[in-house]
């Protein structure tokens, strides 16, 4: 396959000035297109914590009367509330597991936009969203519909337990 050196900056999404070098490996796979390239990365430096921003949220949520239900985050001239911040973190954080799983060196996916977002009822002390999102083909200037099911909780981080390419009218 392919191997690249990548050499840049990272910025904080939560402290824009904030910054941290980062050096990675990339290796994409030689005809097999089902595979998920290989990164090897290294962060010179921390990135800001966010345990507190994390136990604000998940009280928030954990609190909720009904479960979350949510739409067109961001809205059409791209503002996100912030309440609904922490849901597009979310969001943005899975689905670059997405796009990295379904990346090739053909592809530039970009997260656009959460069509929807429905909090799952569980009974452990996992948050569970479903969200219906479009992302973005910066080469072809395709919008593509995706499903993606994310497990959270502050302790334990993001999961991706479901993920699907959605038939083009599911955007509608």
């Amino acid at each position: 396959g392919h191997k690249y050196h990548l050499e840049l900056e990272l910025e904080d999404v939560l402290d824009k000035d904030s910054t941290v070098n980062c050096t990675a490996e990339v290796l994409y796979h030689l005809g097999n297109k089902n595979i998920a390239p290989d990164v090897q990365f290294t962060l010179e430096g921390e990135l800001k914590n966010t345990d507190e921003a994390d136990n604000v949220f998940y009280s928030r949520i954990k609190s909720l009367e009904k479960e979350l239900v949510a739409e067109n985050i961001p809205d059409n001239y791209g503002n996100v509330s912030p309440e609904m911040e922490p849901i597009h973190l979310l969001a943005w954080v899975a689905s670059g597991y997405v796009i990295w799983q379904n990346s090739t060196e053909n592809t530039k996916f970009q997260l656009a936009q959460i069509k929807h977002v429905k909090q799952v009822k569980r009974s452990d002390e996992y948050l569970e969203f479903d969200y219906k999102i479009l992302l973005h083909e910066m080469l072809t200037q395709e919008i593509i519909p995706w499903q993606m099911t994310v497990l959270w909780h502050p302790q334990h981080g993001v999961e991706v337990t479901q993920n699907s390419r959605q038939p083009k009218q599911a955007s509608e």
